[in-house]
């Protein structure tokens, strides 16, 4: 019953945006059944139904004609925005770009359509930080931050990256440049209590809604604003094709480590609750809180957990016991042609601990080796340092970066999406709670992981 779906795509013109669609969506194997489904129709019904913008979310109006603008802000009922960049250690400028700019460009076209009737953003819940105890579902506030005696001013970040990467612009290092960026939203994260610069951005991404579409002038659009913030997405459940995946994630580490036998040991705590969700229930659930919030008025801002913490905790220990399971029943073949044999993981439950494991075991080597290379001038010894000393600063950067998620110790209070499950559980919407499934009490998580995740990671991430 969707009459049409505008799709935006970074490109540089309309033809290069539709062949990416068509690759790098359409073609995708996710879109079996709707192709079962039509057979030879199925490339007429996507032409007819979804129609490729060549845009970019960095530029004013998305960088879109003017043409185009006047059709979107007569035709939009319903912005969905799940643009982001994800990279814990992006650039800050272009975090900036994508997760805060991003969105008050789609805000501004938000304003200019007749007939919207809801604006739906995609967070994250991790924009909480390090927390521990019950995450409430509430909008943040403007300027809040997460560290005491601080207050973040948007437009005072904008100028500090402008005139930082102008510095940088100057000196001619593009090397020095990208690094530099880097660390600044590392630096400037932390200076206001986030873990990293992702987490940090897609927070000022929720403020920049709230001074949109919410806040001081943008009340009197009327807009409904709805915020879905998922934790670790996974592969989907059931609809519409179990396992499938794009990307890895932050636990999916642990399952591709114990498939090549690289990984001896892990940052983790088996103890602690990994809050995981598959991408199904997500995308059902941002469904189920457009169809609710479309039929308001109210430009009050609405946040949903889509989150299993609360309502059906997993334990990181169902991930190692399920992994265990299956590649001692489906075991990695070498390239001699040899079964890899299946090896258990230490898992270090502090990152304190690990850091002495590391500081033990590679560091002290590591040391030696240089040693070794000055005393005897040898070329070999030099190459060897440098190469182990690169590999020793990537995974302690690692550490750095996913240590606080991988010993994550909150849970998320999912009383609004309770309540949306709820209202979809009653007539006349009964029906649509059987076909959009929201509730993660309907997922059996060693099954899930041992039967459909695992094997979706194998298949679609580690066997590309």
């Amino acid at each position: 019953d969707v009459r049409k779906i505008y799709l935006p795509v970074r490109a540089v013109d309309a033809a290069t945006a539709k062949q990416r669609m068509q690759t790098e969506v359409i073609g995708k194997e996710l879109f079996g059944l709707l192709k079962e489904q039509h057979g030879k129709g199925f490339q007429s019904f996507i032409d007819e139904k979804v129609v490729p913008l060549a845009a970019d979310m960095m530029h004013q109006n998305l960088g879109l004609e003017e043409s185009t603008l006047q059709e979107l802000a007569k035709d939009l009922n319903i912005i969905v925005n799940g643009a982001a960049t994800t990279n814990f250690y992006e650039r800050y400028d272009v975090a900036l770009d994508v997760n805060v700019m991003g969105v008050k460009y789609l805000c501004q076209l938000a304003k200019k359509c007749a007939n919207l009737e809801v604006f739906l953003h995609v967070s994250t819940a991790y924009v909480c930080g390090e927390r521990s105890g019950v995450v409430q579902e509430r909008a943040l506030r403007e300027g809040e931050t997460l560290r005491e005696g601080t207050y973040l001013d948007i437009e005072t970040e904008l100028r500090l990256v402008g005139e930082q990467r102008q510095q940088l612009e100057d000196a001619g290092d593009a090397k020095a440049e990208r690094k530099a960026m880097k660390d600044l939203g590392l630096a400037r994260a932390r200076h206001f209590g986030w873990p990293n610069t992702y987490v940090f951005t897609k927070a000022m991404g929720e403020m920049m809604l709230q001074e949109q579409l919410v806040a001081g002038a943008g009340r009197r659009h009327g807009i409904p604003v709805v915020i879905a913030r998922p934790s670790i997405i996974t592969s989907v459940h059931r609809d519409p094709l179990p396992g499938w995946i794009e990307g890895t994630r932050t636990i999916d580490a642990i399952i591709i480590g114990y498939a090549k036998q690289s990984l001896s040991c892990f940052l983790a705590d088996l103890d602690l609750i990994m809050d995981v969700v598959p991408g199904d229930l997500v995308v059902n659930a941002m469904m189920a809180a457009m169809v609710a919030h479309s039929r308001g008025s109210s430009s009050e801002m609405a946040v949903y957990h889509v989150t299993s913490s609360m309502r059906h905790p997993a334990a990181y220990a169902v991930l190692y016991r399920t992994g265990w399971r299956y590649f001692l029943e489906n075991p990695r073949v070498g390239k001699d042609g040899v079964a890899v044999r299946t090896r258990p993981v230490y898992f270090f439950r502090t990152i304190a601990s690990f850091r002495a494991f590391m500081a033990v075991a590679y560091a002290l080597p590591l040391q030696l080796l240089r040693l070794l290379s000055l005393l005897c001038f040898g070329l070999l010894f030099a190459r060897r340092y440098a190469d182990l000393s690169r590999k020793y600063s990537f995974v302690m950067q690692l550490v750095d970066l996913y240590g606080p998620f991988a010993l994550f110790k909150a849970c998320f209070d999912d009383l609004n999406m309770e309540k949306l499950r709820l209202s979809m559980a009653t007539p006349p919407s009964s029906a649509a709670a059987a076909l959009f499934n929201l509730d993660p009490k309907n997922i059996d998580w060693d099954d899930y992981f041992y039967r459909i995740h695992i094997p979706g990671v194998m298949k679609y991430v580690l066997n590309k």
